[in-house]
């Protein structure tokens, strides 16, 4: 005699998430989303906004280094090198448009440095509004594609990787600070005053700088989340975490790694485009490796795993770099360097994960207790 059984799919089938679970980041968007566009213009001076705005920028390069580092493990020290070219080629459309609306053919600073009656020839094309959007985004991303592809398919990581990357936001800084002709020099372009038609001596028009870069910052913010939680993610954790077995499934890590480092690339070139209309500047020093560094830092104390870590960590430590620059102008920049090796050597996981060590550590001591009085 035979028996069937009748197969269940609740067994079959893996738990679905609890509905708090699955609201929990709609929830945490729209938080955010009243925080940054409805809460923060009305209780933040012209100053204090224009400040944060500054500090959204360097979030919207965390959101990349968020999926390069915290989903890929490529640590990504050179992400000033993409911030840059995303900057400087916004900053140089605005600087040839202010000079036609002072009916000029040359950017003051050429004027002043002597260049000639000529606009370099590089210089032209960005005086077109749509070539020049365009650069800001697919420059970086040309260039991180062709160093990727270099160093990708050689199977560099780790340390090297990191070395590499220093050493392009060293030359790029370098290069920039010896054409002073034709790019300021260490000055950088300076004195923006026009956006897009409009004044950013008028604080109204700040404001809507400010909007923008925040509204960027939250849709960049869900295009991550959807990626982190897409096959393509899954398969970038994978690889960060065993290369040989992602390669003997059929699966290429260097491709995997080279799509992260082009996208971390393309949003750090974003927000060195929206930092220019921001701060009114674009200069060797905000594109070095220190500024280099202070991306990762962020992203780290706040935890680069996490893509609300790594934001909220940004915004922390840039806010944390300005009041300690102007409290200790002349060891602020160790005491960053202290932050971040606090946050790496007692707390890996950045204050993202601060819960879950808190959470584990009252999981130990409680069956420690239990054991101790049995």
């Amino acid at each position: 005699m035979t028996t069937t059984t009748t197969p269940t799919s609740a067994a079959a089938a893996p738990p679905s998430p609890s509905m708090p679970e699955r609201l929990r980041a709609p929830a945490g968007f729209v938080l955010g989303a009243v925080l940054l566009l409805g809460v923060a213009p009305v209780v933040l001076s012209d100053f204090r906004l224009n400040l944060l705005a500054k500090y959204l920028c360097y979030a919207i390069v965390a959101v990349g280094v968020s999926l390069a580092w915290g989903r890929g493990g490529l640590m990504v020290l050179g992400q000033g090198v993409f911030f840059g070219l995303g900057g400087y080629a916004m900053a140089m459309h605005l600087k040839l448009t202010d000079a036609t609306a002072d009916g000029e053919t040359l950017p003051d600073f050429m004027q002043l440095y002597g260049t000639g009656d000529a606009l370099p020839w590089w210089w032209k094309p960005f005086a077109d509004p749509a070539f020049a959007l365009a650069m800001t985004v697919l420059l970086p991303m040309a260039v991180a594609a062709l160093l990727g592809f270099l160093v990708f398919r050689r199977r560099v990581k780790g340390a090297y990787f990191a070395i590499l990357s220093q050493a392009l936001a060293a030359a790029l800084s370098i290069w920039l600070i010896g054409q002073q002709a034709t790019t300021g020099g260490t000055n950088g372009l300076t004195d923006i005053h026009g956006f897009f038609g409009y004044s950013l001596d008028d604080p109204v028009n700040q404001r809507m700088v400010y909007f923008v870069v925040a509204a960027v910052l939250l849709l960049l913010m869900i295009g991550a989340r959807q990626l982190f939680v897409s096959r393509y993610g899954e398969l970038l954790v994978a690889t960060r975490d065993s290369e040989e077995r992602v390669r003997f499934l059929g699966y290429n890590p260097a491709n995997v790694k080279l799509v992260a480092y082009v996208l971390a690339a393309g949003a750090a070139g974003l927000a060195g485009a929206l930092f220019v209309p921001a701060v009114g500047i674009i200069s060797p020093a905000l594109i070095g490796i220190v500024p280099s560094i202070g991306f990762v830092i962020g992203a780290a104390v706040g935890g680069r795993a996490s893509l609300v870590g790594a934001v909220l960590g940004a915004i922390a430590v840039a806010w944390t770099q300005s009041t300690l620059s102007d409290a200790f102008p002349a060891v602020w920049t160790y005491l960053q360097g202290l932050l971040f090796v606090m946050a790496v050597g007692f707390l890996p996981g950045g204050l993202a994960s601060l819960g879950t060590v808190l959470r584990r550590r009252r999981t130990t001591t409680a069956v420690r207790t239990r054991g101790e009085t049995t």
